[in-house]
């Protein structure tokens, strides 16, 4: 994924540079559309804005136009257009004048090299810092395009973690861009597009604002997939006619009956957006004429009682469908969301979605944070979602200070915005909400990292339970903790959140130093031998590489490789240009890379060389190597999916690995049953396991009601693959037991 192209998502910003005022240039004629657009957007900003904050922004406007003189955008208007749309945007939300003007001059600093100082200068420390935090980095040389895009992105959070009105600029920023993404060629709408989907559409759910993040998610699935938008597009606009009759009987009786019971109420119908319909679809595999089937509505009432009234009264008008009822008022969502969501059985037996709110709650529920500036009401719903919301960016100030780079940083981040998420109590029935997948470690970094970094167990429901037991709504979770209890390698493949896996990274590249140091010794040796070049470097050498790589030992430089923060073959690369810089002879009785001894795996290395919880190697498998950002090397099965898929990302950072000789430990493998569900199977199968000299250390069941039988699924401890060949078929003997296979991702 592109997050940032470096030829600008700035939809249609040609090769055409605007030059320097006091330069003579030709003006376009359609130079006049921008200035027509801005008092458009004067007259929207006159109805909350002050006179001298009116004069401002138009300062700001004469100071962007002027820089932006000659500059045009793909489809021919003058670039100044842009900002002026994105400030509309931001208007609409009534965001402050400092807000607006950043919104004219975002791009001045990225595309006509206006300095921060000069517009500190012209306009204010805080116009200055939002157009910064906006900008993206320039002048810098990084490792691959993909790290420089995740700093572009580090640095847009940070800035927003400090200021939210910086991501709302940006979110106007984008949405303008894709609104004229038509202009463009194929490939980068796709490109765009897809960054769209991933980043900014999680982003914009996470802080509240539908509206956009509806709007957004239509716009990148037309670009997307175009054939399926045009081709739903068309099937929903031949559907209304039909479905008009039904919405309509609907809306009369619920209308006739809330008035009937004294209630003040909006009613409307809600249609799904395109994305909507095309997300049910697939993944509920079901039809178009299914999914049209479900009619929505909304009620928009006076106060929350009212709410609770509203829903018994349509309970009483159409019959609910069990299980289709959720109470967001009491438990509102993550970013503030509050209603009662409940699904009725209306006329001719088609279902019927209610959405039940307040008015205030209808506000957070369209615009989010974005509310805060649109109804300065006061009211502590309001403030709430903004204590909300600044937790979550505090906690990107959190994980920043933990991790390594930009690309961990933004791994960890994204892994927060996915928008499902669960709700869990703690002992004194505090809520917390974590994302959906979200384990009992997560809940104890979410507490407090001390807290996570010290877990030995926890409590679930009032029942110990392992760490790594996932969560589900409504569960009480206590934590116990033991001073001398530290975190574990293994925690980072059942953590879900990025600040619990920061917390634990963190940890693992401060403590487990020694390790690291030979392990990088040992993988810097072997790219250095496949370059025919001494391990025994010179003084010289030794001193140009540290002061070129800004570490400050050789230890350091070997624990980074260990880690997987630096590539061993890079670094020999950086070794390989300074000797010939040196004119240094190169040693003739090295012997060619083809010969190079894999690195040697025991299973005992400790945190610098785990094996990957996808295939769960076992001594007699093929194996290969990965060197991933701060979790050393990660040893996978040679015919691992995940791994195939992951090596075609990134060939470099795979290395050839081999199992040592003695092995006196044992090894997780995951094993499925297929059983008939009788009295006694399980326990005849655990028997045999431990009769095999096998361990077990997780079983889990769930039903086959296609076959009518019963899946078992065991993580067992074998000593190797002909180990574990001889459990199976011992296995395969037990009465009651019809297939046993080893499980793979």
């Amino acid at each position: 994924m592109n997050l940032f192209p470096p030829d600008s998502t700035h939809s249609g910003n040609t090769t055409t540079r605007a030059r320097r005022p006091g330069k003579p240039q030709e003006v376009p004629e359609p130079h006049a559309i921008g200035v027509a657009s801005v008092t458009q957007l004067i007259d929207k900003l006159s109805d909350y804005l002050t006179p001298v904050e009116l004069k401002k922004v138009r300062e700001a406007y004469r100071f962007s136009d002027e820089m932006h003189l000659g500059q045009v955008r793909k489809s021919g208007e003058p670039y100044i257009s842009h900002p002026i749309a994105v400030a509309e945007i931001c208007a609409e939300w009534k965001l402050d004048a400092q807000a607006i003007m950043a919104a004219l001059l975002h791009d001045v600093i990225e595309d006509q090299d206006v300095k921060k100082e000069e517009l500190l200068e012209r306009f204010g420390p805080q116009v200055a810092n939002l157009v910064d935090g906006l900008s993206k980095l320039e002048k810098i040389e990084f490792q691959s395009l993909v790290e420089a895009q995740a700093e572009n992105f580090r640095k847009m959070l940070l800035a927003m973690a400090s200021d939210v009105r910086v991501i709302l600029i940006k979110l106007a920023d984008r949405l303008h861009n894709m609104r004229t993404l038509g202009v463009m060629a194929p490939a980068k709408k796709r490109r765009i597009a897809g960054e769209t989907m991933e980043v900014y559409v999680p982003i914009a759910h996470r802080l509240g604002l539908n509206n956009i993040y509806r709007e957004l998610q239509d716009l990148a699935f037309s670009h997307l997939y175009p054939l399926r938008y045009r081709t739903l597009s068309k099937a929903v606009k031949a559907a209304r006619g039909n479905r008009r009759e039904v919405v309509k009987k609907i809306l009369e009786a619920v209308k006739n009956t809330l008035a009937l019971g004294g209630i003040h109420a909006e009613v409307y119908g809600r249609e799904k957006t395109l994305f909507g319909i095309y997300k049910k679809m697939r993944n509920k595999h079901l039809s178009f004429s299914q999914v049209l089937d479900v009619y929505g509505f909304r009620i928009v009432v006076d106060t929350v009682p009212n709410c609770y009234v509203t829903l018994g009264t349509l309970h009483a008008l159409y019959k609910p469908m069990p299980g289709k009822f959720k109470d967001y008022i009491a438990i509102r969502k993550l970013n503030g969301y509050q209603s009662l969501h409940t699904t009725l059985i209306g006329p001719y037996g088609t279902p019927v979605e209610f959405q039940i709110r307040t008015q205030d709650m209808h506000r957070t529920a369209e615009s989010g944070v974005a509310a805060h500036w649109l109804y300065k009401t006061g009211d502590q719903n309001m403030s709430d979602l903004q204590q909300r919301t600044h937790a979550w960016l505090q906690s990107l100030l959190d994980i920043q200070q933990q991790t390594g780079d930009s690309a961990e940083f933004l791994e960890h981040v994204k892994v927060d915005l996915f928008p499902d998420s669960v709700y869990v109590f703690t002992p004194k029935s505090k809520i917390i909400a974590l994302p959906r997948g979200a384990t009992a470690l997560d809940f104890a970094y979410s507490i407090h990292t001390g807290i996570g970094d010290h877990t030995v167990a926890v409590k679930i429901n009032n029942e110990t339970q392992p760490l790594r037991t996932e969560l589900h709504n409504g569960d009480i979770v206590e934590i116990v903790t033991d001073p001398d209890s530290r975190p574990s390698p293994v925690w980072l493949s059942y953590v879900r959140t990025g600040k619990a896996r920061s917390a634990i990274r963190h940890y693992l590249r401060t403590i487990n130093v020694n390790e690291s140091v030979e392990l990088g010794q040992e993988l810097l040796a072997q790219a250095l031998a496949a370059r025919n070049i001494e391990p025994e470097l010179a003084p010289s050498t030794i001193d140009k590489l540290l002061a070129e790589s800004s570490a400050k030992s050789m230890d350091e430089l070997y624990a980074d490789i260990g880690i997987g923060k630096r590539m061993p073959a890079l670094v020999a690369r950086h070794i390989f240009g300074l000797i010939e810089g040196e004119s240094a002879a190169v040693p003739s009785n090295m012997p060619p890379a083809a010969d190079i001894d894999p690195v040697t795996i025991y299973g005992s290395e400790g945190v610098s060389v785990q094996l990957a919880p996808c295939c769960l190697p076992i001594p007699g498998d093929q194996i290969t190597g990965q060197l991933r950002r701060d979790q050393g090397l990660v040893v996978h099965t040679c015919d691992c999916l995940p791994a195939k898929r992951l090596r075609v990302k990134e060939p470099d950072r795979w290395i050839a690995v081999q199992w040592g000789e003695e092995l006196n430990r044992r090894f997780d493998c995951r094993i499925r049953l297929l059983i008939n569900n009788e009295k006694g199977i399980l326990a005849r199968v655990a028997a045999e396991i431990g009769e095999s000299d096998g361990n077990i250390t997780y079983v889990g069941m769930d039903e086959d009601d296609e076959n009518m039988m019963t899946q078992l699924r065991f993580t067992i401890q074998v000593k190797d693959r002909v180990h574990l060949a001889h459990l199976i078929r011992n296995l395969r003997r037990v009465a009651g037991v019809n297939r046993v296979e080893r499980e793979r991702a």
